[in-house]
């Protein structure tokens, strides 16, 4: 089975998408024009690069520079029109939350039609859609989504790809592994933001103090 005919629909949508996203990331960051078409292009193909690369897979964009061309009009649109919104960063938060729902399974696609096994399949579905977001908020001097403390985001890819990959043994029908890869993703991310889901995180405690030993005693 190949859903390598489904990749090039993903990766455009995914690239509009995540675009948006780092052009309104640029606006927060008071950047001039220019800086927002590097951030929006940096965002739209940082994950599907490295998906690629990591895949020695031709890169998306470099086959078809029309990807750059639609990052650049998202972030042009954005620096013309980013006043009108009421709240960029929640803007920010559910158009990446798309944007993840449509990335996860175009790494996903990348990794079955390239032959591999499950376990690359999970990595590249994470990869694809979180790089991007992360690139973007990294060079912007922004907290990273990816590491918001307790929010579902990476554990979001990884059960959409999961989801993917059980119903592909399951004998989903070509392309239906990959809308379940889509709504397990925006459906995780969108209770995170929404209902406030988390996963535990790590609490540190005090060390255990020992009894003295009769050496300690005699020490003393």
């Amino acid at each position: 089975m190949t859903l390598l005919w489904l990749l090039p629909f993903l990766d455009y949508a995914s690239v509009a998408v995540f675009a948006l996203t780092g052009a309104l990331v640029a606006s927060r960051a008071q950047l001039d024009i220019v800086g927002f078409i590097f951030i929006a292009s940096l965002t739209a193909t940082g994950g599907g690069t490295l998906r690629d690369v990591m895949l020695d897979r031709d890169v998306f964009w470099i086959v078809d520079p029309m990807m750059l061309g639609m990052a650049t009009l998202a972030a042009v649109t954005v620096f013309f029109a980013a006043h009108l919104l009421e709240s960029r960063y929640r803007a920010i938060l559910w158009l990446d939350a798309c944007a993840l729902a449509v990335a996860v399974p175009a790494g996903v696609a990348a990794a079955v039609g390239a032959g591999m096994g499950w376990p690359v399949i999970l990595i590249m579905g994470m990869v694809t859609g979180c790089m991007g977001g992360l690139m973007r908020d990294v060079v912007c001097n922004e907290v990273p989504l990816v590491l918001k403390q307790g929010e579902l985001y990476v554990s979001c890819a990884f059960a959409g790809a999961l989801a993917a990959i059980v119903a592909e043994r399951a004998g989903a029908e070509d392309g239906l592994e990959l809308l379940a890869c889509a709504a397990v993703t925006f459906t995780l991310r969108a209770g995170s933001l929404v209902f406030g889901w988390r996963l535990p995180v790590y609490r540190p405690r005090p060390a255990r103090t020992l009894p003295p030993t009769r050496q300690d005693l005699r020490d003393k």
